[in-house]
């Protein structure tokens, strides 16, 4: 009796035995897999898996029938069809860029609609119909500046109409002793003078002064002391 069931055990351990050194037998894998298994084969399909793609350049907030393209501005031309014609540039210091068949066009001073209107104008000796669309990409001609008491100092685009009262704003506000009433303006004339404009901000708050409450200029800086 005894020696029947050392036999029935010795047979089950011999089998266990031949089938684990079988060959291929490490690579069996059972229908419920293994926690390792998973996590390889989790990390192999990541390795594969295709890099997302970087995202287009968004254009400036800008009114294209107002905005007026100034020096430095980076700006997208786009021709329908024509992707030979089409590219992202800067406007140089002159006021100018460069493009193909059309030669230099000056930019400065134009709006993005008057831009495109002549940049089709010009193109009608090369194709017919062109179809032109032309966006500020990053605005740099227009900014201001605004320094002293407030959390966000700096240099701050003016891509479209903006009062002092929104400048403070956008730079994070006063700070806690800042002597908002004696805040001021200085611009700088086209003759080369400065003007000095108060900006009284607890009067404009409470309705007693508006009127200092000016639209900027490109290249104004806000000083609150």
């Amino acid at each position: 009796m005894h020696a029947n069931r050392f036999l029935f055990l010795f047979s089950t351990v011999l089998i266990v035995f031949v089938l684990a050194g079988a060959p291929g037998a490490s690579a069996r894998r059972f229908p419920w897999g293994s926690h390792s298994d998973s996590k390889k084969d989790s990390s192999s399909v990541d390795a594969t898996r295709a890099p997302s793609a970087t995202p287009a350049a968004e254009p400036a907030d800008v009114d294209k029938n107002q905005y007026i393209i100034g020096p430095e501005d980076v700006i997208a031309i786009n021709v329908w069809k024509e992707n030979d014609m089409s590219r992202t540039l800067p406007v140089r210091p002159d006021g100018k860029f460069s493009l193909p068949l059309v030669g230099e066009i000056q930019a400065r001073g134009l709006t993005p609609a008057q831009l495109q209107a002549q940049l089709e104008d010009k193109l009608k000796a090369y194709f017919a119909h062109p179809q032109v669309t032309v966006m500020v990409m990053e605005v740099k001609s227009q900014r201001f500046n605004i320094v002293g008491e407030v959390l966000r100092p700096g240099s701050y685009d003016l891509a479209k109409p903006m009062t002092v009262l929104d400048a403070i704003a956008l730079a994070g506000g006063f700070q806690e002793f800042a002597k908002s009433n004696k805040t001021y303006v200085l611009r700088k004339s086209s003759e080369g003078s400065t003007t000095r404009i108060p900006f009284r901000y607890k009067d404009v708050v409470n309705g007693r002064d508006l009127a200092s409450n000016v639209s900027l200029h490109p290249g104004d800086t806000i000083i609150v002391p």
